[in-house]
Order: structure tokens, then C-alpha cells, then sequence
């Protein structure tokens, strides 16, 4: 195989032309670009990263440099996030230059045992939510359920409970986000509750806005290895509540989370014992993803190195890592989100002071795939595992020396002198690094995702009409077509599993180097994560795999052996495994054969004389559109029609036979999630704004409609609820806004294809 160079979706290195891919820039023009009022997109993606160099650059004003200056690192920055070297987090790509001005992706907000507390944490991460950042909780210092309530006497209803009341406050505030509300929810292993939190999302219909995860302590740990007991402490009166077997309650977290994915665990001595300002107390929690330890009211800007840019072409076409580039990088990237912390505007005065006073940056990579493809090694490797260490180690020391060098200029951050840097070096940052999930990031930038292996070398999206498109890793079309091996008809073959690993026709090397996220074992996931850990300030997001065939012992190796490792956490998740709770592709008892007419038939329910229903008025572009849905005797939706008010014309005729086509599909027991999935998200020239939300077209309004409607009758009362439409991107490994595959990364769901996204 010769060597595997960039696609054409790259920009040169030595080019000054912006050059993105179709996903790329459909997912700038959806997500992240300026809209006038009317929804109309009004800037373009050279203007976008114009204006987020800009802002970002004019902090160096505070700190005596010229306009000249100034405009020479505006420059600067414009040129690295141009060339997709580097790009920060998804808020300040947004919000950078813009009214809004929040640039920070994770915060942390404190849960003390007190209501006043409480709710002051639901409405701050109200505010953060609708400022497009992401919030974690520890709930460990509430009290257990059925514990005294000083104030009146009463019975406390325990952590789990009020975790209900985020979660709906989160579902409320983000029906009208670019950015979509997520959280992280801890709790302490020695709490008396913690059986209960781990097993608190067995259903799906649960708490859909909250990643959760345990926190782990060392005691416990060695508990578990010893087959001993340990003690569960009630947190208001710091007595023993119960003492346990730690091996029963670490069998139950191994087989919650091979059931469907959660809880994820998050070691926190581990955490602690790298804590960079320990006289400040300790970290309860992380960002929802779990890669970024925070102390309470803290918050923390991202930014992620391209990797895949960062390799260059020796004579004899072999490729190594492009060392003066990388360090080029850091040190601007380092810049870059140090100034961000300056000109960013905090949702909460308290965590401006906080961040300021820690100036916590998290600069990780992403790319890491298509590197390690580029120079040939295998995911899988030893060489791979030795590369990881060397690159992540060149970046913390790098990016250690760029914080020192904005020490000397601008002096170190507030908190240095409670820091484990005291006396070592003067830095700026009191942390450095942090490997995220990259999500959209990775498909602006059109590399691999994080540092997780490729998702699939080819697969199959479906799209509207039942037309199938055929998507392939540029790398591998690439290599396939040096070595003659490139068809259509095999790409598609390859497209069922997405894998190489029985197409024997491919030569072994290849298939050795593109491997996927299957291909490869959960401890080699885990090792990789491991070499990324041993240089990361902070934590690594990453996502260990597991086939649907896996065990439960399966998953307590793996946790064992992230112990080991060194890892700070870990997140699981076995393939199909959320999947056979809602869809199931087995045929009932007594059901026909598949090729059998009566199976291939299907016959409409017949309308009865009287039938029930509620109309909602929407309004779009074309007027206010009424939809009546109306239920059978069982409740489920069975028809729907629609009225396009005064329109008329072509309008009021699509939107009758789009009512048509519904009503015989719910008549026919098509799910209305499944209806929902091929309207929702269709665009016309006339896109209009209803309850806080966009309505894209008449389509989109009936989806719409149909959504809220079976949110209500999910929640039993017709009033708001918790939609399982939003579950079916999870479940079925289908994105619902444009049929594009899903993969899971950090415990959070994303789209390729649109860079849809879900944590929870």
C-alpha cells in the first residue's frame, strides 16, 4: 500500500483558501453560523472564524500590546483555526464576537443540603444551559431518602429526586437551543442511596438530560479486589448508615452499565491526587462528558489539535509526525484559550471570579485515527500505544512552557500560590490539558473524532425516499483504488458491518490499519485511553466498545484494568444494548412467515363512527397551521388533520395530503417517533419562529406537533413530558434529524453526517 495522504476535503498547508467538506459546512450552516431574524443564515464560515479570531485576539490589548499587535495575532489565530489545525469548543466558535459572548463549554455548580441550595444550582444551570454550556453535579451531599428534615419534621425524598427537577428544567430551557442542555450527575459510592442512583435510569424514559456516573474512592476499590465490606456513610450526620459488600454493589454498576451504557465510573481520589489547588478543597464533579474535573463554580474553555494536520510526507512517501508543527500549534493554541478566558462573558459572577482565579484551559487533539492511519500503525499496537505517549507528552510539556511564557508576561494565575506549581515553575493555567469528545468539531475540521478509533471505514445512510447513499473513510477510498480493489458493489458489502475484518481480499496490512471501533478489544481501548491519561492534566473522554455478544465479566475487566491504568474514568457502551428495551426484530409467536402474503399485507385499522383528539395551533411561513391528532381507544395517536388557515392554494393541499399519509400510517402501526424522524427537519424558503422554538416548514410543524403531542401522552397528561422521539437517535443508531449514523463518544451520542448531538 503506498502512502495515505489527506482527502481533498483538507485545506492544503500551504494554501490560504478555506476548503471545507459538504458536512462541514452543513453543519456551520445549521449549528453555527449568524441567522438575521427571519432564520436566514447571514455570514459565511471565513467570516465566522474571522470574528472568532477577532474577539478572541483583542485580549492582548489588556496586557499593553498595540493595535498592531493586536491585529497580528488576530491574524495569527485566524490562520490556525482556518487551516483546521486547531479549533476551540463549540460555544466560542458560536458565541465568539456575538451578543451572547459565552465561550466556555463545561462548568461545575455546587449541591449543598439545603433547598435554598438546591435551587439555586437548577436556576443557574438554567442560565448556563441557555448560554450553550454543559453543567456537572455531585448530589453526594444531600441526604438519603427516608432521612430527617430538621426544618419541618418531614421525610427527605433523597438525591435521586431532586436530580428530576434539573432534568426537567434542562428539558424546558433547551427546546429552543443551536446548543443542546446536558448534565453530569455524580454520587459518591459510600452514599446510603448509591444502589438506587445506579440503577435510577433502567428506563429510558428517565432522566434523559443527565449522564451519570459514580464516584469511586480508593477505599472501595481495594475493597472490591479484597472481596471485603465498606461502610456507607449518611452525609448530614457523617455516621455509618449501612455497611455492605463492596463486590455486590461494584456487580450491580458492571451490570447496569452493560445493560445500557450507565453509570459511567469516575475514580475520584484519583482525580483529587492530581488536583492542582487542593488547599481550595477538593473536586466532587466533572462536565457532563467527564473529561474535565472542575471545582465548584468553575468553568473551563476546550480546544482541540488536529492531529491528522499534523504529520508530514517524508521523499520516500513514509510518513512521521510533524514535531516544529505541533509545537507551533500548542503555543498558539495555548494563547488562544488563555485569551478566551479574558473576553469571555460568564453566565454567573461567581464563576467568572473562580475561573479567573484557576484560569483552567483544556487543549486536547483530535485526528488521532487518521494519524496513525497516515503513518501506517495500527489502532491496536504497541507502536500505537508508544505513539500516544510521545505525542500527548510533547503537547503537556509544550503547552506547560507556552502557559510559563504567559506567567512571565502576564503573571500566573491568581490561585498559584495554593497550587501544586508553588515554587516549581510560574505558569498562567493551572491546567493545561484535556482530551473531549469532538463531536462536530472533528467534522468541521474533517478528521476522526477525539482520540477514538474510526467509526466504520464504510456504511450505508439512509436518506428520505428510501434512497441509500454510500459513505467511505477518504483514507480508505483512497487506499482501496491504489490497490485496485475499489467497487462500488464492495463498498457496499464492506457497508453492512463497516468493518474489513472478513474481506480477505484486502491485504493484511490494510486491513491491520484500518480497524474499527469493534475491530478492536475493549482492553486495547482502554490502554489507549491509559497512554493519553499518563499526559493530560485533566481526563480523557473516550468510549470503550463493546459487542452486543459481550459479558458482564467483560465490562468488570475493563474497569479493573482502567484502575490499574491510571485512568480517571471510564464510559462503556455495548453495542444494540439500549436497543432490544425499545425495538426488537423478533418475530411474535404465531406470526407469519416473512415471505407469507398476510405478512407482506398490511390493512389499515377501519375508523370508528367517534374518535377523540386535541388540536394545536403552530405558526410557520406560510400562516398559522392547525393540527388535530386524534387517539383511539387505546390512547395512540391514530389520525391527524390539518389546516393551513387563509393560505390556500398548494400549501393547504400539502399539508392535507401530508395528514393523509400520517393518518394511514398510524392507522397502519407505524410509530409515530418513526413519522416524526422523516418529517422533522425539512426546510422550505419561508421558515417562521413559534414558542421559542424554529419551525423549518409545514412539514416540520406537523412533526412538531405530533412530537409535543406524544410527549404529553407519555407524561399522561398532555401537558409537558419526556418525548422517547429524542431516545430513537440512541436506540436504533440513527440520527432523527437526517438518518446519518450514530456513534457514541464520552457518553453522548453524535451524528456524523449533521452533527446532531445528545449527552444523557
Amino acid at each position: 500500500m503506498g502512502p495515505i495522504k489527506i482527502g481533498g476535503s483538507f485545506m492544503d498547508q500551504s494554501s490560504n483558501v478555506l476548503s471545507l467538506s459538504p458536512n462541514a459546512t452543513t453543519v456551520l450552516e445549521k449549528r453555527y453560523l449568524k441567522r438575521n431574524e427571519d432564520g436566514k443564515v447571514i455570514e459565511t464560515p471565513d467570516e465566522l472564524f474571522r470574528r472568532v479570531a477577532r474577539h478572541v485576539a483583542a485580549a492582548d490589548a489588556f496586557y499593553g500590546k498595540t493595535d498592531a499587535e493586536v491585529r497580528s495575532t488576530e491574524n495569527e489565530f485566524y490562520d490556525l483555526i482556518t487551516s483546521l489545525a486547531f479549533l476551540p469548543n463549540s460555544p466560542t466558535l458560536m458565541n465568539a464576537g456575538r451578543r451572547l459572548g459565552q465561550l466556555s463549554a463545561c462548568f461545575v455548580l455546587p449541591v449543598d443540603d439545603a433547598m435554598e441550595s438546591i435551587f439555586d444550582a437548577v436556576k443557574y444551570a438554567a442560565i448556563i444551559h441557555k448560554s450553550g454550556g454543559g453543567t456537572g453535579f455531585s448530589f453526594s451531599k444531600l441526604r438519603p431518602k427516608g432521612d430527617v428534615v430538621g426544618s419541618t419534621k418531614g421525610i427527605s425524598s433523597g438525591p435521586i429526586s431532586f436530580m428530576t427537577v434539573f432534568d426537567t428544567a434542562t428539558e424546558a430551557v433547551k427546546q429552543g437551543g443551536t446548543r443542546r442542555g446536558a448534565n453530569m450527575g455524580i454520587l459518591r459510592i459510600d452514599h446510603p442511596d448509591i444502589l438506587d442512583f445506579v440503577t435510577c435510569k433502567d428506563s429510558n424514559h428517565r432522566l434523559n438530560n443527565f449522564n451519570i456516573s459514580v464516584g469511586l474512592t480508593e477505599t472501595f476499590m481495594k475493597a472490591v479486589e479484597e472481596d471485603k465490606e465498606y461502610d456507607l456513610v449518611n452525609p448530614r450526620t457523617k455516621k455509618v448508615a449501612a455497611t455492605v459488600k463492596a463486590r455486590t454493589v461494584f456487580e450491580t454498576i458492571v451490570k447496569q452499565a452493560w445493560k445500557n451504557g450507565e453509570p459511567g465510573i469516575v475514580f475520584l481520589d484519583r482525580i483529587n491526587a492530581t488536583n492542582p489547588t487542593p488547599a481550595l478543597g477538593e473536586i466532587e464533579s466533572t462536565n457532563p462528558c467527564g473529561e474535565q474535573p472542575l471545582m465548584p463554580y468553575e468553568s473551563c474553555n476546550l480546544g482541540s489539535i488536529n492531529l491528522a494536520k499534523m504529520v508530514e510526507i517524508n521523499e520516500d512517501g513514509s510518513c512521521e509526525v510533524d514535531w516544529p508543527r505541533l509545537k507551533e500549534t500548542t503555543w498558539k493554541a495555548v494563547h488562544f484559550l488563555d485569551n478566551v478566558i479574558e473576553v469571555n462573558k460568564y453566565p454567573l459572577k461567581m464563576i467568572e471570579e473562580m475561573t479567573k482565579a484557576n484560569r483552567k484551559i483544556g487543549l486536547g487533539v483530535m485526528g488521532w485515527a487518521d494519524m496513525l492511519i497516515r503513518m501506517k500503525i495500527p489502532y491496536n499496537s504497541a507502536e500505537a500505544i508508544e505513539l500516544a505517549e510521545g505525542v500527548m507528552g510533547f503537547i503537556q510539556t509544550e503547552g506547560r512552557l507556552a502557559s510559563s511564557a504567559l506567567a512571565e508576561e502576564r503573571t500566573v494565575f491568581t490561585n498559584y500560590e495554593h497550587s501544586i506549581y508553588n515554587g516549581e515553575m510560574p505558569v498562567r493555567n493551572a491546567t493545561v490539558t484535556t482530551i473531549a469528545p469532538t463531536g462536530t468539531l472533528s467534522i468541521i475540521a474533517g478528521c476522526s473524532s477525539g482520540v477514538e478509533p474510526l467509526f466504520a471505514v464504510s456504511f450505508i445512510r439512509n436518506v428520505m425516499e428510501g434512497t441509500k447513499l454510500i459513505e467511505v473513510n477518504p483514507h480508505f477510498e483512497k487506499a482501496a483504488k491504489e490497490n485496485n480493489l475499489w467497487s462500488r458493489e464492495l463498498m457496499e458489502k464492506i457497508a453492512g458491518t463497516g468493518s474489513l475484518a472478513h474481506f480477505e481480499e484486502f491485504p493484511e496490512e490494510i486491513r491491520n490499519v484500518f480497524v474499527t471501533a469493534h475491530d478492536i478489544t475493549p482492553v486495547d481501548h482502554i490502554k489507549m485511553q491509559a497512554a493519553f491519561q499518563k499526559y493530560v492534566d485533566n481526563a480523557v473522554s473516550k468510549t470503550v466498545n463493546f459487542s452486543k455478544t459481550a459479558t458482564t465479566k467483560d465490562v468488570e475487566d475493563v474497569y479493573m484494568q482502567a484502575y490499574k491504568l491510571g485512568c480517571k474514568g471510564v464510559t462503556v457502551y455495548r453495542d444494540g444494548s439500549r436497543e432490544d428495551q425499545v425495538l426488537s426484530t423478533t418475530k411474535k409467536q404465531g406470526q407469519e412467515d416473512a415471505g407469507s402474503e398476510a405478512a407482506d399485507r398490511i390493512v389499515p385499522k377501519r375508523r370508528p363512527a367517534v374518535i377523540k383528539g386535541a388540536t394545536r395551533l403552530l405558526k410557520t411561513g406560510c400562516g398559522n397551521l392547525y393540527v388535530t391528532i386524534n387517539e383511539d381507544e387505546n390512547g395512540r395517536p391514530f389520525e391527524v388533520f390539518t389546516n393551513i388557515g387563509k393560505a390556500g392554494g398548494c400549501a393547504s393541499s400539502q399539508s392535507e395530503a401530508i395528514g393523509r399519509l400520517i393518518s394511514l400510517s398510524l392507522r397502519s402501526n407505524i410509530e409515530p417517533e418513526e413519522i416524526v424522524k422523516q418529517l422533522k427537519g425539512i426546510s422550505c424558503h419561508q421558515p417562521s419562529w413559534n414558542e421559542g422554538g424554529k419551525v423549518l416548514s409545514c412539514s416540520d410543524a406537523i412533526a412538531k406537533a405530533i412530537e409535543r403531542y406524544h410527549q404529553a401522552s407519555s407524561n399522561g397528561d398532555k401537558g409537558n413530558g419526556h418525548s422517547t422521539y429524542h431516545e430513537v437517535m440512541q436506540i436504533i443508531g440513527a440520527c432523527p434529524e437526517c438518518g446519518g449514523a450514530v456513534e457514541h463518544e464520552g457518553g453522548c451520542a453524535i451524528c456524523r453526517n449533521c452533527g446532531f448531538t445528545k449527552c444523557g
